[in-house]
């Protein structure tokens, strides 16, 4: 399952991202999104849960906590939309 989180801190990294929702388990991908030329990070990231009932369990127990000082926000990612 591929889960969008929102409210990251703008210090968090990938690592990080990772590390807080394997507490839950395996985590495939984990992934701040960040801006193009500095590199900083845009307060959101995507993390990929192969298994639906733990990436599920992750979601209902991160939805609304505190990390680095932010409030997460955490729920499954809509598709993407191709945009042509």
């Amino acid at each position: 399952m591929n889960i969008f989180v929102s409210g990251l801190s703008f210090k968090a990294t990938n690592e990080d991202l990772k590390q807080v929702f394997s507490a839950y388990g395996e985590v495939s991908s984990a992934k701040v999104i960040t801006e193009r030329g500095s590199h900083r990070s845009r307060g959101y990231g995507f993390v990929e849960m192969p298994n639906n009932s733990e990436a599920n369990a992750a979601i209902a127990a991160l939805n609304g906590t505190d990390h680095m000082g932010r409030t997460l926000n955490v729920a499954e990612a809509n598709e993407r939309v191709s945009r042509f």
